[in-house]
């Protein structure tokens, strides 16, 4: 393990952290927010921080290896996360410094989790940093690196491989750094766009800025109590189609703009995807109807919930906790499902669940034709076997992470619902869940002991546990740098 390419990268990063505090801290001041103290105070203790990891770190290699590459990113998300939750609780708008860290660590892993029963009680500014964190964390802080600072290392695609979801990640140019700005300039330009239009539907900019970044990183924190239920059909509507957009592979989307669209529409992903919220609006249109007044009223929220649990966004429009079973199972099955690799949404991902499904199609084949050659496709690619292993085996760990993190949390007495789907929301980075924990309520009566084990869940889910694990394994740190 390189060590001090670790810490030395890590401390780039809890610097780039501090940088990016200055944005909410100079929205502080705009509205003269007592907040802006704690901003300035969370900036000095940041640029400490990283000095302390960078100067006495100075690496003599700048490679990096798959290992250090999760080191990298577990390390970096853990400490943004410690770091960012000190505006919440030196202000002492979050008087709990385990109740600052689960918001936070909810904003960044894009989850939308919350403790706070009242949004509106917060300052402009940390308003403003709750959800910054959500873009931030949408695409990923260490890829935002990777675009800006090109000599952090010629290997950093292990960096890209550890914080992008999904069960490969290729590039989309030769240079890292161009695939990492690429993706980000998608992401500015999606998010700027979003922004204007809500502006143009009556949203004032803070608003339109927060809603954007609550969905462009598919996190779902809003400045409201109520989330989306009280803006307007038109606002509802955008947020809809952007909440899908986002979570559309942004691969595709490079495919378009160098005019391979024929490459893009051959993406089974995409389809299944499209496919997928489309019979789900449906069944849970039928089901509704007798709920709401008017046909385009049940489309709206329809297809807002549909494309808000899909994308694991975590908005609501209304209050889904009490529709009937069969919509709340629904969505229930698409936390799990979520959205497709490649984009900012959690899950365990829809290309995923395709190779799962296709892996078990050609088992069965085998069965009945033991003699025969099945050959593994995705969109007319080879799929290599290290590929389904790892599909496989990540399906396995996700199950024992899963029920690993619904035993921990059930000491707080709360009903099977509850837990079950508090651990569904985090663990998939969705946000609200049922009965307990639903649109309408939060995660505050959760015990500190659970608000952390709870905490570890997004951020599992968010890195998809291997970073996590693997930082973890001991013999990982003692291995030699090769």
């Amino acid at each position: 393990m390189n060590r001090r390419m670790v810490f030395h990268t890590v401390g780039l990063i809890v610097l780039l952290e501090a940088v990016l505090l200055l944005i909410p801290a100079a929205v502080s001041l705009l509205y003269r927010e007592e907040s802006a103290k704690a901003f300035f105070l969370t900036i000095l203790f940041a640029l400490l921080a990283g000095a302390l990891l960078i100067l006495p770190f100075r690496p003599k290699s700048r490679v990096i290896y798959a290992k250090e590459g999760f080191a990298i990113t577990s390390m970096a998300w853990l400490i943004l996360s410690a770091i960012g939750a000190l505006p919440f609780f030196l202000s002492g708008q979050i008087p709990h410094y385990i109740d600052a860290f689960f918001e936070t660590v909810s904003g960044f892993t894009t989850t939308g989790a919350s403790i706070l029963p009242k949004v509106e009680e917060l300052d402009h500014g940390l308003l403003f940093w709750r959800s910054f964190t959500h873009w931030i964390g949408g695409m990923g802080v260490l890829v935002f690196l990777a675009a800006f600072l090109p000599n952090l290392s010629g290997q950093s695609i292990h960096i890209l491989r550890a914080e992008m979801p999904g069960p490969t990640v290729g590039k989309l140019q030769p240079r890292v750094q161009d695939t990492a700005k690429i993706l980000y300039i998608i992401y500015i330009v999606m998010t700027a766009v979003q922004i204007l239009l809500l502006c143009a539907g009556g949203m004032d900019l803070f608003g339109s800025a927060i809603h954007a970044f609550g969905t462009a990183g598919t996190g779902g924190f809003g400045i409201y109590s109520d989330s989306a239920a009280s803006l307007t059909p038109y606002q509802l509507w955008v947020i809809t189609i952007f909440m899908l957009l986002f979570g559309v592979n942004f691969n595709l989307y490079y495919y378009i703009l160098i005019r391979r669209v024929r490459a893009a529409l051959r993406s089974l992903e995409l389809w299944a995807y499209l496919g997928l919220v489309i019979l789900s609006v449906t069944i849970i249109c039928i089901n509704v109807s007798h709920l709401y007044e008017g046909f385009g009223t049940t489309l709206r929220h329809s297809a807002f919930q549909v494309a808000s649990i899909i994308t694991t966004t975590g908005f609501s429009s209304v209050d889904f906790n009490a529709w009937p079973a069969l919509s709340k199972s629904i969505l229930l099955l698409l936390m799990f499902c979520g959205a497709c690799a490649g984009s900012t949404a959690g899950g365990i991902k829809i290309s995923r669940l395709i190779l799962f499904f296709k892996n078990c199609h050609a088992e069965f084949r085998y069965m009945i034709h033991p003699r025969s050659v099945n050959v593994l496709k995705m969109d007319g690619k080879r799929v290599e076997k290290e590929t389904q292993k790892g599909v496989m085996v990540y399906l396995v760990l996700y199950l024992i992470c899963f029920a690993a993190i619904f035993f921990l949390i059930s000491f707080n007495g709360f009903d099977f619902e509850t837990n079950f789907s508090a651990t569904a929301a985090c663990f998939n980075n969705v946000g609200p869940g049922f009965a307990g924990v639903g649109p309408l309520s939060s995660f505050a009566a959760y015990s500190p002991f659970s608000k952390l084990v709870l905490s570890f869940a997004m951020l599992f889910g968010r890195l998809e546990i291997w970073p996590i694990l693997l930082t973890l394994y001991p013999a990982a740190w003692r291995a030699r740098q090769r």
